[in-house]
């Protein structure tokens, strides 16, 4: 794999994916980007589906920010036409040099069909025609119609086999470390697979000792109660997984993946320790992947996740306050 030949090295090996900024405000926003920027992510991801429109959004977190890569991961192809959207990139791409990663997402059917009003086509078949109409696309800033940087989010084959054609490689939400050795077949040596891991991260390991076996025995039933939550966090999530993801987890080993098994939940989700989030992370690189965002799930989406983002970085090779290593081995010890 040699995603630097894309020259994307600079995203570096671990990001945050950023599903719940919708439900922040303008300020908030831009001081979490800030804050995953000095703790040594070296890029930032969000999804485009009911919230901000995704360029305008990029362009927030770029202002706030000074080096790390803004990735615009699942941008719907049927929010802009493909002319708008190839004028936004390259407009990102003028204001903001090398730090703007366009992810086309190709929509869902309520989403394009009942809300903003288009037909919706088959997956490949719409992308395609819609990067044949981007690649053409005679509008931007002068001097900056150079060859784009964008990656496809990709789960099934199909979407995969397009991406490594017509991408700088493919990003893959919320699927077990098996499926991205598939991704990394489907995508050959050389295309970019960044893959997006659920987390959910339990309470603080760190608790103060107990001095007296009352105090012991309270905080253990806060522990199990603490545990307990975690897991029924992480399989709601998993839940929330699914209804993409059935064929393809079956493909996989999963024969009844509605039964959401231990086995499957754990794949879907890391959750517990830092320590096992960081585990995890490495188990995809270890599988093919160039680069990791993490998809923190919490009880409480409409508050900054700064304080589990730091609990997460302090077991990760990042450098804080600058960017992370691009592509270096890493090990978790």
């Amino acid at each position: 794999m040699n995603a630097l030949a894309h020259g994307l090295g600079h995203i570096g090996r671990i990001g945050i994916w950023a599903a719940d900024f919708d439900h922040l405000s303008a300020r908030e926003i831009r001081e979490a980007a800030a804050a995953v920027e000095d703790l040594g992510f070296g890029a930032l991801w969000f999804p485009e589906t009911t919230g901000r429109e995704a360029m305008a959004q990029a362009a927030i977190l770029l202002a706030a920010t000074r080096r790390i890569t803004v990735a615009s991961g699942m941008t719907d192809i049927y929010a802009r036409d493909p002319v708008t959207a190839a004028a936004a990139q390259r407009t990102l791409e003028e204001a903001f040099p090398g730090r703007f990663l366009l992810g086309l997402w190709e929509s869902h059917p309520s989403l394009a069909q009942d809300i903003r009003g288009h037909r919706f086509g088959p997956a490949p078949v719409a992308v395609r025609a819609y990067l044949d109409a981007l690649d053409s696309a005679p509008f931007g800033p002068p001097g900056t119609a150079g060859p784009p940087q964008r990656v496809l989010a990709a789960l099934d084959p199909g979407m995969l086999a397009l991406a490594a054609e017509r991408a700088q490689g493919a990003m893959v939400l919320g699927m077990p470390v098996a499926y991205t050795r598939v991704a990394r077949t489907a995508l050959g040596a050389d295309g970019l697979l960044a893959v997006t891991q659920l987390c959910v991260l339990g309470d603080d390991d760190g608790h103060d000792h107990a001095d007296t076996a009352d105090t012991a025995d309270t905080a253990n039933t806060a522990n199990t109660a603490a545990s307990a939550d975690t897991a029924d966090l992480a399989r709601t999530t998993a839940e929330a997984a699914l209804p993409n993801r059935r064929g393809l987890l079956r493909g996989l080993g999963y024969e009844n993946p509605d039964a959401l098994d231990g086995r499957l939940v754990d794949a879907l989700v890391a959750h517990g320790r830092a320590e096992d989030i960081a585990h995890r992370v490495q188990e995809h690189f270890d599988a093919g992947a160039d680069h990791v965002s993490l998809h923190l799930v919490t009880t409480a989406p409409g508050s900054p996740s700064v304080r589990q983002w730091e609990r997460i970085a302090a077991h990760l090779p990042l450098r804080p306050g600058g960017h992370a290593p691009a592509f270096a081995a890493s090990t978790f010890d």
